[in-house]
This record gives structure tokens, sequence and C-alpha cells, in this order.
């Protein structure tokens, strides 16, 4: 029994790690895609590349624009991928623990609570409030990017931290986009939904295992969330949490969805997304607005409230023996990391078009996501750059 909790151990352990090693290599791509998209939209062939995303054509009885089926059907891959990674972390990685699990879980929801509650405070009654969601995500890929570049600076156990709080908060962005960024829903549509994905529960408890048995009614399931008003994404989680998973078995059905899902998810679809919704025209207007309470919310909410949100809970998490730090890190690193935690990028954008109709809040909002995570890499990377110091007197 404990040589298997042993292999058991490692086994996560090396698959988190080989996650690291794809999510640095994604945040180079996506960092490359983006600057090419700002370099089309304000240096050549704007028009031009603008007009491309908004392009339109039919697919079923679906009416699609480029932009539109990237968000609505490409990106509930990304978070099928990302549900499998909760799913996985939560049976055999660093959420299986509940002492170990403690420390990112409080560290994550310090980082989504505090951003949430600043940009609340700059805009609560003004036609900007629904815009809380956009400061709470953490985007995992940018933020391991900054990390690699640190090299044998930082420690495993700190990017292993890092990426466990990431991938918690995403499952808080999931829960966000459920339930606070659904405006109608056509509750036959969510019958049909849960029929089918109860369909796949069943195929899951039967020993179904082969990944065809889970993605072809996972097509449908798409289609009635999509159909129903919850946005489309959903269904990813959703058909996350049925995909069959033997920890007794180094190749099962859960690792090898993931390992087909890896390259063109990451490789494909993200690079997609960051091309088509980071086409974002700056000029002087773009800089002049950021005295605006809709600057303040995102910029304050992803430097100062995620930075503050992670560490102050993390410290929290120590403080009260709930939780404990790896040996190898102290809490100068988990101020840089806090600081990493505020690149918030894909999902921030993400929740921005959710959040907001005006086309206008839209751009604004990317803007300000765009310049925040900056401002939050920097800081964290400088900070983590330094040599290590272990911060005293914390109680």
């Amino acid at each position: 029994m404990i040589t298997r909790t042993i292999a058991t151990i490692r086994f996560a352990r090396k698959r988190l790690e080989e996650f690291i090693h794809h999510q640095q290599a994604v945040g180079w791509v996506i960092i490359s895609a983006t600057l090419l998209s700002l370099l089309f939209t304000n240096v050549i062939f704007r028009t031009e590349y603008l007009a491309f995303w908004q392009s339109e054509f039919h697919f079923a009885t679906i009416h699609f624009s480029v932009e539109h089926f990237i968000n609505d059907a490409l990106m509930p891959l990304f978070f099928l991928l990302v549900g499998l990674e909760i799913k996985r972390e939560i049976l055999v990685g660093s959420l299986s623990n509940l002492r170990s699990a403690m420390l990112p879980v409080m560290g994550a929801l310090g980082g989504m609570l505090l951003p949430a509650l600043i940009f609340t405070a700059f805009n609560h009654g003004s036609e900007t409030s629904n815009g809380w969601g956009i400061p709470m995500a953490t985007d995992i890929a940018f933020a391991l990017a900054i990390l690699a570049i640190l090299g044998d600076r930082v420690p495993l156990s700190l990017k292993i931290l890092l990426t466990t709080l990431a991938v918690v908060d995403d499952l808080g962005a999931i829960v966000v986009i459920a339930v606070f960024y659904t405006q109608h829903l056509f509750w036959t549509y969510v019958a049909l939904a849960l029929l089918v994905w109860l369909f796949l529960f069943l195929i899951n408890r039967v020993g179904g295992k082969h990944p065809l048995f889970f993605l072809v009614p996972g097509l449908l399931l798409w289609y009635f969330i999509y159909k129903s008003g919850v946005h489309a994404t959903i269904a990813g989680v959703l058909l996350a949490a049925v995909i069959p998973f033997d920890e007794k078995s180094e190749k099962n059905t859960l690792d090898s969805l993931v390992e087909k899902l890896h390259i063109p998810i990451n490789f494909v679809v993200l690079p997609l997304f960051a091309l088509c919704n980071t086409a974002i025209f700056v000029d002087v207007k773009s800089f002049s607005s950021l005295s605006s309470n809709l600057s303040f919310g995102i910029i304050v909410g992803l430097v100062l409230g995620k930075t503050v949100g992670i560490f102050s809970f993390v410290w929290a998490a120590v403080k009260f023996k709930i939780s404990e730090l790896p040996t190898d890190i102290n809490f100068n690193q988990i101020v840089g990391m806090s600081m990493l935690g505020g690149i918030g990028f894909t999902m921030s954008i993400f929740i921005s078009m959710l959040a907001f109709s005006d086309a206008s809040f839209i751009e604004q909002a990317k803007f300000y996501v765009m310049l925040g995570s900056l401002i939050s890499g920097l800081l964290g990377f400088l900070l983590l750059s330094g040599k290590k110091h272990p911060v005293k007197n914390f109680g």
C-alpha cells in the first residue's frame, strides 16, 4: 500500500513537472502571437486584419464569425484541458492531500476575492460594474514563461505552487463564468445537456475508456450548452469531469486525452485566441483613459489586489498552521509569485468579453488587462531575479 502511494505521488509530480515545462513553451508562443497581433493592428494591415476576424460563415444551424468560432467553439477545448488538469490534481496531485492543498487554495481564494473587491470599490454603481470578475484570473502559461526566464533561481516547489494555485484560480473563474456571466437560460437545452452529461457519466461508470466514447457525445453536450445560454466553454469542464482516470495505470483515458490535446490546444487554439483577441488599437486616447474607474479597477486589481490577496492568504495559512511552506521557499519568493499571479491575460480578456456588451468597454478592458499583466510580470520578475533572502518577523 505504501509503495503504491509513493509511486502514485511520484507519477503525479512527474506529470505536473511535464505540465510546467509545456506551459513555459506555450507562454512564449502566446507572447509572440500577442506581439504579432499588436503589430498588425497598429502598424500594418489594420483594416484587413480586423476584417478577417469578423468575416462570417455557417456551421450547421449556427452562424459564426471567425472571432466567434475561436471563442465559442475552440476555447471549450482549452477548458476541457484545464478541467482534465484540475481533475488529476484533485485525484492524485497537489490538491489530493487536504493540508498540502490548503496553501494554493488559500492563495487562489485571496487572489480572487481582493481584486474583485478592489474593482467593485472603483466601479460600484457605474455602467462598468459588471466587470468585477476581470482582475480575478491568473494566466498559467504567461506566469510560467516568466519563471522559465528565471531558470534555477526559482525552486521547482515555487513553480508547482504557482501552477496549482493557477489551476484552482481557473476553477474559480469557470464558476464565475457559469454563475455570474450567464444572462438568459433556455431550460429545454439545459435539460438536454444534462441528459447527455448523465449518459457520459454512465459510460464512465460501466467502464468505457476509449476517448471517442466521450468526445463524440461531448460535441452534442457542447451544442446544447451553447444553445442553452450558458457559455459554451463550460461544456469542456463538464466533459472533463466524466473522463475516466485510473491512478493505478500509467496509461489511462485522462492522460491519453491530455497528451493528444496538448499540442493542438496550446500551440494552435491559444495562439489563435491571442491573435484574435489582442487586436487592440493603441493610441493617445488609450493612455488618456488611464484615469478612468475601469482602468483603476482592472490595473490596481491585478497589480495590487492579486499580490496582497495571494500573499496575505498564504501567510495566514502558514501562520495559523492550516498548511506549511515547502522548505526551499521563503516569503520573499511568495511575494514575487503573488505578483506573477497578477498576469491575468487569457482568462481576464475572456471575462472582459462576457462582462460588457459595449465594444468600447471591451477594447478598453483588454488594454488595461495587458497593461496590468505587463506591470505584474515585470515586478514579479524583478523581485524573483534577486538573491534569496528569507523574510523575517512575519509572526
